[in-house]
């Protein structure tokens, strides 16, 4: 039997027998005369036993060490082991299911996905609250508000340490009455810092602002220490700011900074 026909009975192609025997899973059959390979029904079997193991999942490697185990034993063990893989992929895969239907239910109750998506469910609906407000709003969007969604997709996606207290406090000071048109107000205040020098009277106006702004859930987070107990972390602190503030100008960082200093002075 030539290796085409040998491929065509086992249901593979010529190429995987050559590349069978190139890793050591088929041996090479003896060649006649004219220098074809020459196979038999032992060759046909090998590699009808081969196409079944790699079709089960197993990697030409575990093949080979299965092939060499006369006794079985190491293709139970093998088996076992590939099975219990398949399993923690299936459960991979619900979870990773799951939750693109969540970004898919987003998409269809929200008009599409949010730019920073995908997000969580909660974040999604605060930043179709931010749409909404903004839409009714005159003029677009303040570039700060698109900041800010930023930075809570940011938080989010980081969901340890700092970033877990502080985007719950984020979140939820946004549903509060009132609480967005404020934001957006203050929104407003800093995109009109841009090119403005830092010692501007307008920068300790918009720090003001957004001082007042921030309901106290969001200055407790702010000012927490990591173990949950009371006093400022300026290390935190100082991380924080240091995403909120990395892409800003000198005087929007310097109101940020000065609304930041006035909520830890407040909460003494």
């Amino acid at each position: 039997m030539r290796i085409g026909e040998l491929a065509s009975l086992a249901g593979v192609s010529t190429r995987a027998v050559r590349h069978y025997h190139h890793q050591g899973l088929l041996p090479e059959p003896a060649r006649r005369a004219n220098g074809y390979r020459e196979y038999g029904l032992r060759d046909a079997v090998a590699l009808a036993r081969v196409r079944r193991l790699t079709e089960l999942g197993l990697g030409l490697e575990e093949v080979k060490d299965v092939l060499a185990d006369d006794a079985g034993r190491e293709l139970r063990e093998v088996l076992v082991e590939l099975d219990a893989d398949l399993a923690r992929q299936e459960e991979e895969i619900r979870g990773r299911r799951a939750r693109l239907a969540a970004v898919l239910r987003q998409a269809a109750e929200h008009g599409g996905l949010p730019e920073e998506g995908p997000v969580s469910e909660q974040l999604a609906e605060l930043f179709a609250q931010m749409a909404r407000t903004s839409a009714a709003l005159p003029g677009p969007e303040p570039a700060m508000a698109a900041k800010d969604r930023e930075v809570m997709a940011l938080l989010e996606t980081a969901g340890a340490g700092a970033s877990g207290p502080m985007l719950d406090a984020l979140r939820d000071a946004f549903t509060a009455p009132g609480a967005m048109e404020r934001a957006y107000a203050v929104y407003g205040l800093l995109d009109g810092l841009v090119g403005v020098a830092p010692d501007d009277p307008r920068v300790a106006e918009a720090a003001r602002a957004a001082a007042d702004a921030l309901p106290a859930e969001v200055v407790e987070a702010i000012t927490a220490a990591p173990d949950g107990g009371g006093g400022a972390d300026s290390g935190r602190r100082e991380a924080w700011l240091t995403v909120l503030t990395g892409e800003l100008g000198p005087a929007q960082r310097e109101a940020v900074r000065l609304a930041v200093e006035l909520v830890v002075e407040r909460s003494r």
